[in-house]
């Protein structure tokens, strides 16, 4: 019960339950969520793009969908604090779909779903509070907070709160580079936490592995990326720290995702200039998801990385890019074009 009694107590207690549409402000193309409405109501109601919705502080436990027909949307809290307006639901996996259908599979769990285009989130939290001690019939447990896949996507100051697959950094098809950045976020979970096949670059973010209770090792790992073999860039984490409220070497940073519908894969990883906390494994950072794919026929890569848990004591173990091939690895190479902080 963990993260239902943290929610609570963030947000006060103030829940949306009710269906009313969001109120607009007539002057500009905003429209302001309050405790009582729903920040859906709110998407539905924008009709183009360049709207902002501005969510009021409150905890909102509602599914919310973008549609990728409402490109170039703001979605914001209205203070600075993120932990003043709250998002969530708690759907898995494994949970059975109301109208009988069937599950709702890992990305039809997400609390949060996008795929809009330049889209922006910032200053509030999207969390998914399944837990599986309360659910021990569901083998599907696997919880998304956020499941992205449009270019273009940027979340500034948010906190994705999970535990098995927290964000889902995905792209529009199989052959599209989406590109997204997260800038001073909080990301917490156990399992894969941060996996996909986007183009995804966390900058200033905070990185941190849940305490598990069971009895084997790895207990999880931090990052789990797809990414497809014609992209030479997959996710980038720079400037960034990772912690754990796990014991010392209980977590892996990585392993390769290769999923069974698109078994080309070729997961990129690079993570630089980070504090590593010692609740990852120095020793062996990264273990394989399936032997047919060893985590050392990838891209993974670290670079000027401080902490206990980016000690370099078996070098093999720890595949490091060169000064030159650093340079190939930035926040400039992996968005391109797109400057979200010009």
């Amino acid at each position: 019960m963990r993260r239902r009694t943290l929610l609570t107590g963030i947000a006060g207690g103030l829940v949306a339950t009710g269906a009313s549409p969001a109120l607009a402000d007539g002057r500009r193309r905003v429209l302001h969520v309050r405790p009582g409405d729903l920040v859906q109501a709110a998407v539905d109601a924008v009709t183009g793009p360049g709207w902002t919705i501005v969510v009021h502080p409150g905890t909102y436990r509602e599914v919310v969908k973008v549609p990728a027909d409402k490109g170039e949307l703001t979605l914001r809290g209205a203070t600075r604090d993120p932990r003043d307006v709250v998002i969530v639901y708690d759907n898995a996996n494994g949970t059975q779909k109301p109208d009988g259908s069937g599950t709702y599979g890992t990305a039809g769990s997400a609390t949060f779903t996008s795929a809009a285009p330049g889209l922006t989130v910032r200053d509030l939290t999207l969390a998914n509070d399944w837990l599986r001690a309360d659910h021990p019939e569901i083998t599907g447990t696997q919880a998304v907070a956020a499941y992205t896949y449009g270019d273009r996507t940027h979340f500034e100051n948010v906190r994705l709160l999970a535990h098995q697959d927290t964000l889902f950094v995905e792209t529009t098809a199989l052959d599209a580079f989406d590109r997204q950045y997260f800038h001073r976020c909080y990301i917490e979970g156990d399992v894969d936490f941060v996996f996909g096949r986007a183009t995804a670059v966390f900058e200033d973010c905070h990185f941190r592995t849940l305490r598990r209770d069971v009895t084997f090792t790895p207990k999880g790992m931090v990052f789990a990326p797809s990414t497809a073999r014609a992209n030479p860039r997959g996710i980038l984490a720079v400037r960034s720290r990772i912690s754990s409220a796990a014991e010392d070497g209980a977590y892996k940073l990585a392993r390769p995702w290769v999923p069974t519908y698109e078994t080309t894969a070729w997961p990129s990883l690079v993570v630089r200039d980070t504090r590593i906390g010692p609740g990852i494994d120095a020793v062996a950072p990264y273990i394989n998801m399936r032997e047919a794919y060893p985590w050392q026929t990838m891209r993974f890569r670290e670079y000027r990385n401080t902490g206990p848990g980016a000690v370099v004591s078996v070098p093999e173990n720890r595949p490091r890019l060169t000064r030159a091939e650093a340079g190939s690895h930035t926040k400039a190479a992996y968005l391109g074009d797109w400057r979200p902080h010009a």
